[in-house]
């Protein structure tokens, strides 16, 4: 058997999350629910490993495609100058740090595309993204990369932003349990095509000889997505659809069979 992880490792790990100070048994109680969720978390990747390729032998993440972590690692060794290696949190942190720099170039590249009124990203698509990212000069790339960030996405909240540790925070007060990092993502992201579909329907409501009583519907559909009632509501259904199902805690599963636009 693996020994659990230190209570002291555990709590160095989890200051990175608050300010406060954490009690001695608290640090010993999240030895137990990180354990905990190790052992409800592998058999479920172990199936979706098995499920994509039924001969794999090593345990793979079958919802996401990483970078590859031994050739990440290598590069990394190729930039060193003071240090001698590189260890694995490292290598994480390199590799989360440039799947984000990857998705904000596919996401300046998209924009222009869809600016274009076309379907696929060209050559051109992404010589505008590295413009606008400023990553064809001199120019600060760690602040373009952090200029869209993938993982905290933002909307209007009275002058405010909304990202996915506030979303958290959200779902705790309207929906009363917690709710996973990928569902959040993935209510975001709904979010965000909702918002694209009424503001369609504006535009074309907008124009000579609209009706003028959906254009005032589509109106009032925006006003309600811009003060976060449309994602209170569905935080909250999302919860009721996870109780009924006897589950304590909101997941992808509870977000993709709402209907986003009723």
């Amino acid at each position: 058997m693996a020994k659990p992880y230190s209570s002291g490792h555990i709590g160095a790990v989890a200051s990175n999350y608050t300010e406060m100070r954490l009690a001695g048994a608290v640090k010993e109680r999240l030895v137990e629910l990180v354990c905990e969720e190790i052992e409800r978390l592998v058999p479920e990747m172990e199936q979706a490993t098995l499920a994509q390729d039924p001969d794999r032998k090593t345990l793979d993440d079958a919802n996401r495609t990483r970078l590859n972590y031994n050739r990440t690692r290598e590069l990394m060794i190729d930039q060193l100058g003071s240090v001698e290696s590189v260890g694995s949190a490292a290598v994480q942190a390199g590799i989360e740090h440039i799947e984000r720099h990857l998705a904000a170039m596919i996401k300046h590249a998209e924009a222009a595309a869809e600016k274009d009124r076309v379907a696929t990203i060209k050559p051109r698509h992404l010589e505008i993204a590295i413009q606008g990212m400023g990553l064809d000069d001199d120019g600060d790339v760690e602040q373009a990369v952090e200029a869209i960030p993938t993982e905290d996405f933002v909307i209007s909240q009275g002058g405010g932003v909304l990202t996915e540790s506030s979303l958290l925070s959200l779902a705790k007060t309207h929906a009363k349990m917690p709710v996973t990092r990928d569902a959040v993502v993935e209510l975001l992201e709904t979010y965000y095509m909702v918002v694209e579909q009424l503001e369609s329907d504006i535009r074309k409501h907008a124009q000579l000889g609209g009706n003028p009583v959906q254009f005032i519907e589509s109106i009032g559909r925006m006003k309600t997505l811009m003060s976060l009632g449309w994602m209170r509501a569905m935080l909250s259904k999302a919860a009721e659809a996870a109780r009924e199902r006897g589950y304590k805690r909101i997941d992808v599963e509870q977000i993709v069979h709402l209907d986003p636009f009723e």
